[in-house]
């Protein structure tokens, strides 16, 4: 009878001692504590509680040793079964972790993202392990749950939430204590019609710390799960360089003061947006507003009362756009506007509702928000992106010059304003002095692509232009301000000095004021120079009169008429001038009118290595080159006449 009993004892011992219930050393997560729970049997009850019942260990002799023995990484339980190399035999076929492993590399190489990933890894695991499920849990901070998504072999996906309060989840549990959990079931994930299989859940760990688990759907626990933990830790260490780049890439994209985008983020955006309006053929408009005053509430109130202006500004904004628009801080004190598949009228719309809105804020000391708006609409201004801010931003310049009127914000279009106006091209002048360094786009070939593309409507109209060009042309050279516009008054003068027709005098008029055009492919490095300039900057400077005949003339069918004049206005009586050497009566008149009235303004004006001569000394000189240089006829009626047009420089 004593030895039956000693039997049943030592009986008891195999069916309540687990070796997975105590703490197992492993190499990747520390001590980590596996509670398996018993398969039942039909013939038989467990004689101890489920939750460390084993009968897999049962065929274990010694198994209080092997329980106690912390050195040991292999036991009768095939969960810890094999090396990594090792093949073992589920229920239907061989594992090959190697294998596994490699596959599991591939799909972290060619996954687009985080769902492409998951759901890679699940045809994996179901191809290469006979899982009837896998399911990932990633634990989210400010709800307080696991959100849990769940992926089946036969391609249903299910998705649940498992509050962090509910201690009995086996799930919560391998989160909290960052340990591996076995079920022989999973009525746990309350997921109605699923097949009821066994599940081992694995904790991801980071850094010490457990960001969620994986949850693996078997018929039986034939699982290594030293390599089940390292693909679960790198997998969360995956997660957590993904969430920190993530984190970066937003805070580099991020105004810090407006939470809007910044340049770098709206620029992005917008270059996005421009290509999607570029497919689907679609308009898109950009919004700028610019906080008026600014700098003098900056000045006289402080930059932390300027930083609430446009603060408030940028919350406006945010909770007044439209789900599909993007806002960004452009600017010191801009913020603009990217607004997908909207022309110009619902921009306008759009900002009078947003200025509106702004008109009705109060800041102390400061008063209404009151904002300068500029709009611009691609494909309509134009396709460029930088040419697209380029314009919006000019237009917020025009409605600042234009102020508030009725209580409300100017709203500027880029296509309501004529180019030519004042206020416009010192505006567009403006913008791209201060950005050319940044972009590339230069001054004077977009004024010169305005130009010719522009329709003429008058000779006013025309006149209009080329005055603006040439002004916009002259002020490259500090020293000869206002040089296109005194030639082609001194040319009008000596060309009714000699009677020629009012048309002609209107020629000569134009093309005098035209005659530099060339300027605008001279390097600014030789228009410059303070020094004389050397034999090769010499030979770059004589190129304008060709430049300007063939860059600008040429392709404007109005003004063709004027390419003698710009062409041959460098060219002396002698025939040593350029560019083609011409002498005599082979100049054009015109061009010899021309010539001269230049000369003189060019003797009477400043420059760097002297003083302008005056109106005598000037005359003598032309004297002096008259019948080689100049035409000796228009130079003695010039003189005449020099000392009634000549006004101080």
């Amino acid at each position: 009878m004593e030895k039956n009993k000693t039997e049943k004892t030592k009986q008891t011992v195999r069916k309540s001692s687990n070796p997975i219930a105590g703490k197992v050393s492993n190499p990747i997560s520390g001590n980590i504590a596996m509670p398996f729970p018993e398969k039942k049997s039909q013939e038989q009850q467990p004689v101890v509680s489920e939750k460390y019942s084993n009968p897999i260990l049962e065929k274990t002799n010694n198994i209080v040793a092997k329980i106690n023995n912390f050195n040991s990484y292999r036991t009768n339980n095939r969960l810890f079964g094999g090396g990594i190399n090792a093949p073992v035999q589920t229920k239907h076929r061989f594992v090959d972790y190697a294998d596994l492993l490699q596959q599991i590399e591939n799909d972290f190489k060619n996954s687009a993202g985080i769902n492409d990933l998951f759901m890679a890894l699940n045809h994996t695991f179901n191809e290469k392990m006979d899982c009837n499920f896998m399911a990932f849990g990633l634990f989210h901070e400010k709800s307080k749950c696991i959100n849990l998504r769940l992926y089946t072999k036969r391609g249903e996906t299910y998705s649940s939430k498992i509050f962090m309060s509910d201690n009995s989840n086996p799930i919560i549990e391998a989160f909290k204590t960052s340990s591996q959990v076995a079920k022989d079931d999973i009525k746990f994930l309350n997921i109605p019609y699923m097949y009821n299989s066994s599940a081992f859940i694995v904790p991801m760990i980071s850094v010490d710390q457990c960001i969620g688990v994986i949850i693996l759907g078997k018929e039986s626990f034939d699982l290594n799960v030293h390599i089940l933990q390292l693909f679960a830790n790198y997998l969360a260490m995956y997660m957590h360089n993904a969430e920190l780049l993530t984190r970066t890439n937003k805070f580099a994209n991020t105004d810090t003061l407006t939470s809007l985008y910044n340049h770098r983020g709206f620029q992005e955006i917008l270059s996005s947006e421009i290509q999607k309006a570029e497919e689907s053929k679609t308009s898109l408009s950009i919004v700028m507003l610019d906080v008026n005053n600014i700098s003098k509430i900056n000045r006289e109130l402080g930059h932390a009362k300027g930083d609430e202006v446009i603060k408030l500004v940028a919350e406006k904004v945010k909770q007044n756009i439209r789900p599909s628009d993007s806002a960004g801080r452009y600017g010191g004190d801009e913020i603009a506007i990217i607004m997908p598949n909207t022309d110009t009228a619902e921009a306008k719309y759009l900002a009078e509702y947003i200025t509106y809105c702004l008109s009705c804020c109060f800041v102390d000391d400061v008063g209404p928000v009151k904002v300068s708006v500029g709009i611009s609409t691609y494909p309509e201004c134009t396709k460029d992106q930088e040419k697209l801010l380029i314009l919006a931003e000019q237009a917020m310049y025009i409605s600042q010059a234009k102020g508030y009127k009725e209580g409300m914000s100017a709203i500027i279009s880029s296509s309501d304003y004529n180019f030519w106006d004042d206020v416009a091209l010192n505006s567009f002048a403006e913008i791209l002095a201060k950005r050319h360094a940044q972009i590339g786009i230069n001054f004077e070939d977009e004024l010169l692509h305005k130009f010719n593309n522009e329709q003429i409507h008058s000779q006013n109209h025309l006149m209009e232009m080329a005055t603006s060009l040439a002004g916009a042309i002259d002020a490259k050279d500090p020293y000869t301000k206002d040089h296109s516009a005194s030639v082609s008054r001194y040319s009008e003068a000596l060309a009714r000095a000699i009677n020629l027709p009012e048309e002609e005098v209107e020629r000569i008029k134009l093309g005098a004021l035209l005659h530099d055009v060339g300027k605008i492919g001279i390097p600014e490095s030789v228009l410059k120079k303070p020094d004389k300039l050397l034999d090769d900057e010499w030979e770059i400077m004589k190129q304008h009169p060709t430049i300007g005949a063939e860059k600008v003339l040429e392709p404007n069918e109005a003004l063709r008429d004027l390419i003698p004049i710009v062409k041959y206005h460098h060219e002396r009586i002698d025939g040593s001038g350029y560019p083609d050497k011409l002498k005599g009566d082979q100049i054009p008149l015109a061009a010899r009118i021309v010539s001269v009235a230049d000369a003189y303004h060019a003797l009477i004006s400043d420059r760097p290595y002297r003083k302008g001569m005056t109106v005598e000394k000037a005359c003598e000189i032309l004297k002096m080159g008259a019948g080689t240089q100049w035409d000796a006829d228009l130079v003695r009626h010039f003189i005449s006449i020099a000392p009634s047009i000549s006004t101080s420089v």
